[in-house]
């Protein structure tokens, strides 16, 4: 799956009336809702807020709305174009200015998927990787070297404790965990406690 890499939005104006889609991430569909419901309040002279979002790390929630446009013409485009890029965590609404002109059903599908189209150009997206927490626990006279090696390494801890023993919290892509460990090992000079923690999802750029 992926979702958008940041929020933002896009525009289209198809015979005179104009289509603003808004994305933004979301991580449940109560969160879902009060974009939808904010960008009501932010454009309220707007003829119509017709939205879709994919929420979960399944995308087991999903819903579009067409906001009184004819029915299959506003929210299952702009759902569409979420399915066609694999998207989760994300909604999308389409505000429509009425332009007078009526654009007919088939107008209406393209525009409204058309506008969610530009704005995903616009934000980019990114794909979401299952990944392992490893734990990695060294003495204080080894934290320092390792903490630069996993960086040059390119992992990047997700957090740092200190106590007895400094840990580092390191989120690595499941197909490369034991490689990881393998490589870990010899970085610490073999003076590493390390344990597997949750199953995460990272995000690598597209």
């Amino acid at each position: 799956m992926r979702t958008i890499r940041q929020a933002g939005s896009a525009e289209l104006v198809a015979k005179k009336s104009r289509f603003l889609c808004v994305l933004q991430r979301v991580d449940s569909e109560s969160r879902a809702r009060e974009f939808v419901a904010r960008c009501r309040k932010e454009h309220p002279d707007a003829r119509h807020h017709c939205y879709a979002y994919v929420v979960g790390d399944d995308a087991e929630v999903q819903k579009s709305n067409d906001d009184g446009e004819p029915s299959g013409t506003a929210g299952m485009p702009i759902l569409r174009v979420l399915h066609r890029n694999e998207l989760t965590n994300t909604v999308a609404v389409v505000v429509r200015y009425f332009g007078g002109v009526l654009l007919g059903s088939g107008g209406l599908i393209r525009a409204y998927g058309t506008a969610t189209g530009r704005a995903l150009e616009e934000v980019g997206l990114a794909r979401r990787v299952p990944a392992r927490v490893v734990s990695v626990a060294v003495d204080h006279s080894t934290a320092g070297r390792l903490d630069n090696e996993l960086r040059g390494a390119g992992y990047e801890p997700s957090d740092t404790r200190y106590g007895s023993f400094v840990e580092f919290d390191v989120p690595v892509p499941e197909p490369d965990t034991a490689a990881f460990e393998h490589w870990l090992t010899e970085a610490a000079g073999g003076n590493a406690r390390v344990s597997r923690g949750a199953r995460i999802f990272v995000e690598v750029a597209e």
